[in-house]
């Protein structure tokens, strides 16, 4: 099964152009864009240049014979590009869009123009024409994606970045829009922090499939010690982390005989991400934490949350989606001495190998070890994570507003030590009082999905245009608006 986050991404490609200008640019806006899209490994959806008249869409028939095109296309299609090298046709682009019903992020870009080429042969006046094209889309209620420049040089560098960004988006739209979330075994009790509700979750698009714990450990109990699956996670988990000596053999084959059954039922149910009763009942009746099992997902980009954190769960796709890198579920969990803007964020041990950058312990539960014993809780994977940026995002489901809200911002991780065991990101993160002020007072959860590197905007421009949450961007003021430009379709 192909997951959502593992597709190529596909563009629907539009020349627009207004037929009494220059056609000369619309063939070299063509090249241009398909060799942008093909370096950066982006299909596309277009017809042959002989289609219409100078490869463009000039007039509404030529509207109406894309939209065919793309609606016979729509479940390759993630977004649309529509390129405007001269002043264009706002109707025929209008007209296409709407005609298409694709629902999905349209990137609207306008050529410049050379100061000495401004002559009536070589003018393009794509500037004027892109407002005129952008004012039918708040007609018709259609949101757009704007690149970094009001009008840009298709062949540039600023535009394959803008580029690249809108496929963040696309991947994000498409696949939140799409997710099946697995939720293994029931929410802890004393957690009431990580209720959630999943009819809120499928108006967003998102389906929550379900299973008892007990089903899941009875499969695992069953597991042949022989089961070839078996057989190679054992190796698996052996060069995944250094294993301390006093780690049995028993102990490895208990926590992958749960890790292969976790994996298949993933599989079976054609889950994006998951979220799993992490403890204590797995602990005390089958023997193992589950730790290393959501780590080693979440490095295959098929994040796994702990404490049946399905809105975490949620928050962790997002950001995979959006930067194709591992992602981690964390606690804001302690001060940094009297730092303002530093803090420690935690976990037992689920965070992805790559996440934390180094080389982990696969150890045991330390916490939950004291209590119950550690034979029972081998799995946890340790280690601190390493400097570097990072954004932080959380979706929460608020059923007294009758809606998904969200926060996301950037920061960083820091090289500070801390002595403390388990799982470790010291974090700074600019005016971080500020920013848990807006986590107490609009009650958000303690969790807080994390991943490697500043992809704030990608999420950003999904969520400002596309899926209409609301949400706060702790490092971007609000866009200046009378109104939300996404109107109900």
């Amino acid at each position: 099964m192909q997951r959502s986050i593992h597709r190529r991404i596909t563009f629907g490609v539009v020349i627009g152009s207004r037929a009494f200008f220059s056609p000369a640019p619309c063939r070299q806006a063509r090249n241009e864009i398909l060799a942008q899209l093909e370096a950066l490994d982006v299909d596309v959806v277009i017809l042959p240049y002989e289609a219409t008249e100078n490869g463009a869409v000039q007039s509404v028939a030529d509207a109406e014979l894309y939209a065919r095109h793309f609606r016979d296309n729509a479940k390759r299609i993630d977004g649309l590009v529509i390129c405007l090298p001269n002043f264009g046709d706002e109707i025929a682009v209008v007209e296409l869009v709407t005609r298409a019903g694709l629902d999905v992020p349209v990137l609207l870009q306008a050529s410049n123009d050379e100061n000495e080429r401004v002559d009536v042969h070589s003018r393009r006046d794509a500037w004027c024409g892109k407002i005129s094209v952008t004012n039918n889309f708040y007609q018709y209620g259609i949101p757009f994606t704007e690149p970094s420049a009001h009008t840009i040089d298709i062949a540039g560098e600023a535009f394959r970045a803008d580029l690249e960004r809108f496929a963040g988006v696309c991947r994000v739209v498409r696949g939140i829009r799409g997710a099946r979330l697995g939720a293994i075994g029931a929410r802890t009790g004393p957690f009431q922090t990580m209720r959630y509700s999943e009819k809120l979750l499928q108006r967003a698009g998102v389906t929550v499939v379900t299973a008892d714990l007990s089903e899941l450990i009875g499969r695992a109990g069953t597991l042949a010690d022989d089961d070839g699956e078996l057989q190679a996670k054992m190796e698996k988990i052996r060069g995944y982390g250094t294993i301390p000596a006093h780690i049995t053999e028993d102990q490895l084959r208990t926590q992958a005989k749960w890790t292969v059954t976790v994996d298949r039922w993933i599989e079976e149910n054609g889950c994006d991400a998951s979220a799993i009763q992490c403890w204590r009942s797995l602990q005390d009746n089958f023997g193992c934490a589950t730790c290393v099992t959501m780590s080693m997902m979440g490095e295959e980009l098929m994040p796994s949350a702990c404490e049946v954190d399905v809105m975490g769960a949620v928050s962790m796709y997002a950001l995979a989606l959006a930067s194709k890198a591992p992602p981690a579920i964390l606690d804001w969990n302690n001060n940094y001495g009297r730092e303002a803007d530093m803090c420690v964020a935690t976990h037992c041990g689920n965070f992805p190998k790559s996440f934390t950058g180094a080389t982990p312990e696969i150890g045991e539960l330390d916490v939950l070890g004291e209590v119950i014993g550690r034979p029972k809780c081998f799995g946890a994977v340790k280690g601190k994570v390493r400097a570097g940026p990072m954004t932080y995002f959380r979706v929460s489901s608020d059923d007294g507003a009758g809606t998904l809200k969200a926060y996301l911002g950037q920061g960083e991780f820091t090289d500070d030590p801390y002595g403390m065991d388990g799982g470790i990101a010291v974090c700074r993160v600019p005016e971080l009082r500020r920013l848990m002020g807006f986590v107490t007072q609009q009650g958000f959860e303690h969790h807080v999905a994390m991943v490697r590197g500043h992809h704030a905007d990608v999420l950003h421009e999904a969520l400002t245009r596309y899926l209409g949450w609301p949400f706060y961007d702790h490092d971007t003021p609000p866009e200046p608006q009378l109104f939300h430009p996404r109107r109900p379709r």
